[in-house]
């Protein structure tokens, strides 16, 4: 009987007994029996003990009653990332006491877990997750599976990308009627290079957003999708281009000027990997002007565009020389070490000074990229630096190289960049 909870819950909270609330009304045993719901009761009773403890019954009744939607509402602004919509329910659902009483105290309590991993407040997050497992075994299914779902987010946020595709797969999909988890799914995998696996996946949660119109997951997972093909030696180029130019428009007819930026860096990407060099300046330019100058898209896209003027001969040596020599100076002035060794890599490529170049490559730059680096970037330079030993008969390195093919490195994990 939710009554008796309601008057249980004002009673302790003004600290009164079940004597002094009973006094004049009913007896203390009798009171006890009300909050525990183990009796029947007139309205009159209830009414008089709601007086005593100056509240209106109908109206605490009518909260309890709408906080499963509020919780609802709030999941939905987390998922969707309206950020207003998500302050203001989290707002009113602090002030609705009642929601320790209610049957849906679980599942707030994990929902505030998923509300800090949209904030990266990563601590908070674990304090939660912990919390919970202890009494996991004791959860409602739904419940179950949210805090698999929540923990799973928790590990790929850490980098674990492992943990998060064992936990997250452990979710029962018959019980867990949400889907988005399917995306997270494919960033993992995607981190880890298996593209089949994240091309599966992200076209899974492609779908399951487009079905609840997310339009701006929907972006990023057709954006994901696309990633995992461009390597794809049966791909149709032209047609991963217009791909990528619909989802363009799309971020300017959604207002997602974040997503505009990383797509049109990934074009330029898709464009310098198929020496479209001219075209890759142009993409890369492009997301230059709508980055931030000390951003690491703006630098990423930086590199990238000094990496195509100078393998497309776009620009004379000395210009790019100059160009990737202020990309350091950026890189130490914000002190970002995966940056600082990717311009120091494009100052020795460009001064055409290949025994430092391998030399820098190998005790520098895959040491820091293995331990905090990402995997596009290891395998990338792993592979060259291989290629080079094997080319100049240094047989014992190229061994010592080729051991490393199947360590995986840890990227930021934010939406999907090429590199």
């Amino acid at each position: 009987m939710h009554e008796g909870k309601i008057i249980r819950f004002y009673r302790e909270k003004a600290g009164m007994t079940q004597d002094q609330l009973g006094r004049g009304i009913c007896s203390d045993t009798h009171v006890s029996k009300i909050e525990r719901g183990s009796t029947d009761v007139s309205l009159e009773v209830i009414t008089l003990l709601a007086d005593r403890l100056s509240i209106q019954i109908e109206q605490e009744l009518h909260h309890l009653a709408t906080i499963k939607k509020r919780l609802h509402d709030w999941h939905e602004a987390i998922i969707l990332l309206l950020y207003d919509d998500m302050e203001v329910i989290k707002e009113e659902l602090e002030k609705e006491s009642l929601i320790q009483i209610s049957d849906y105290k679980t599942l707030y309590k994990l929902l505030q877990g998923r509300y800090y991993l949209v904030h990266r407040k990563l601590g908070k997050a674990l304090g939660i997750i912990k919390e919970m497992e202890r009494t996991k075994s004791k959860l409602p299914h739904y419940e179950s599976n949210l805090l698999l779902h929540i923990t799973g987010i928790y590990h790929y946020y850490t980098q674990d990308y492992f943990k998060a595709i064992e936990t997250l797969n452990a979710i029962n999909e018959e019980e867990y009627n949400n889907p988005e988890y399917y995306y997270y799914l494919a960033m993992s995998y995607h981190w880890l290079e298996s593209r089949m696996m994240a091309y599966y996946y992200s076209e899974k949660a492609l779908r399951h957003f487009k079905d609840t119109h997310n339009f701006l997951k929907s972006i990023d997972a057709e954006m994901l999708m696309l990633l995992q093909i461009i390597y794809d030696d049966n791909r149709n180029y032209q047609a991963i281009v217009n791909r990528f130019e619909n989802i363009i428009k799309s971020c300017d007819l959604c207002h997602a000027p974040e997503l505009k930026r990383i797509a049109v860096h990934n074009l330029g990407f898709l464009y310098h990997e198929n020496k479209a060099y001219e075209l890759a300046g142009k993409y890369y330019q492009e997301t230059m002007g709508l980055s931030e100058p000390t951003s690491t898209l703006y630098l990423l896209s930086y590199e990238g565009y000094i990496r195509s003027s100078a393998e497309g001969n776009l620009l004379s040596q000395e210009d790019v020389l100059s160009l990737a020599h202020n990309g350091l100076t950026i890189s130490k002035e914000i002190r970002d070490e995966v940056l600082i060794l990717r311009f120091h890599l494009l100052v020795l490529f460009i001064e055409e000074k290949q025994a430092d170049y391998y030399s820098y490559l190998r005790m520098t730059a895959l040491p820091l990229l293995r331990k905090q680096g990402d995997a596009f970037l290891v395998q990338r330079y792993e592979k060259e630096l291989f290629n080079y030993y094997v080319e100049t008969n240094q047989i014992a390195l190229a061994l010592e190289a080729a051991s490393f093919f199947i360590n995986k490195a840890k990227p930021d994990p934010k939406s999907a960049v090429a590199h």
